[in-house]
């Protein structure tokens, strides 16, 4: 069995093959790796709606009345901010069947989120403020920040990991902050894994195809922690209609947005459309 130096290596080295070659990347005209909060926003939105999924159900059932969440990587909190809400979370179908009764919500005492994007943590600030949540917002990169958070009775990490160079340092500090659970969310592949093909007949890149969620398993498991894990389909389909997934591949492959009809040839020729949707991974342990 790989000993833990070896499986923190090998993340690291997987996910830097993500890397956008520099002579790409300097013909870019747009930030290719950059995300709306707007957009972001949105899916909170729903999530505040309609709390549902087990990654939502895993953190709520080991939340105690009024208790704290610790949100890593919050974006605008589709993650935490559900567990304020009164109705209770739904599992998701394929996870737990339909006659599954709800995990009780509305459970939320304290959020301290944190991000990179001042823009992010804008969003969640005003969704916390009307739903009268005490949030706590810290602005930079885990574990750099560590310090300036408090121990949390759950810490969550949504869509986060693949964004994370040094993966164990990451999970314990994760670990360190949490009183009763830790509970990442992520896709099993890396998520601009979709892009694949477009990368290769634009540009002729070939992307890894790896690291996946199951390497995340492996490097908390040789941590010593006792990994948990289920996963479903993600909830919605990636994009609405072509044209919104060509304004985003352009920008993603750096392509200028005038060559959008050229996005939209290339995904009906290589039969990408409609996108697969991902699988969601819930990864869970106790601290």
């Amino acid at each position: 069995m790989d000993g833990l130096e070896e499986l923190g290596g090998r993340w690291r080295a997987d996910l830097a093959g993500w890397g956008i070659p520099p002579e790409i990347a300097a013909k870019a005209p747009a930030d290719p790796w950059a995300h709306s909060p707007a957009r972001f926003a949105e899916r909170t939105d729903r999530a505040l709606a309609d709390p549902e999924g087990p990654t939502l159900a895993r953190v709520a059932e080991a939340l105690p009345e009024g208790g704290s969440v610790l949100d890593v990587g919050a974006g605008t909190g589709a993650a935490s901010l559900p567990l304020a809400g009164a109705a209770g979370v739904r599992e998701s179908r394929a996870a737990a069947g339909a006659s599954e009764p709800p995990v009780r919500a509305g459970i939320l005492g304290e959020l301290i989120a944190v991000d990179t994007s001042e823009g992010m943590l804008a969003e969640l600030a005003s969704r916390a403020a009307a739903l009268g949540v005490p949030t706590r917002v810290i602005q930079g990169r885990w574990p750099d920040v560590a310090g300036q958070a408090p121990v949390a009775d759950v810490a969550v990490a949504a869509h986060v990991v693949y964004n994370v160079p040094d993966l164990v340092p990451f999970l314990a500090g994760l670990t360190a902050h949490a009183r009763r659970r830790v509970v990442l969310e992520l896709p099993y592949h890396h998520p601009m894994s979709w892009l694949n093909p477009l990368w290769a007949h634009f540009h002729g890149v070939v992307r890894p195809q790896r690291p996946t969620a199951d390497d995340v398993a492996a490097i908390a498991e040789a941590m010593g922690y006792g990994v948990r894990r289920t996963e479903r389909l993600a909830p919605l389909s990636r994009f609405a209609d072509m044209e919104a997934l060509a304004e985003s591949a352009c920008r993603r492959l750096c392509l200028d947005p005038g060559r959008a009809e050229e996005v939209i040839a290339a995904v009906t020729a290589l039969d990408m459309w409609p996108v697969r949707r991902d699988r969601w991974i819930t990864l869970w342990w106790e601290p």
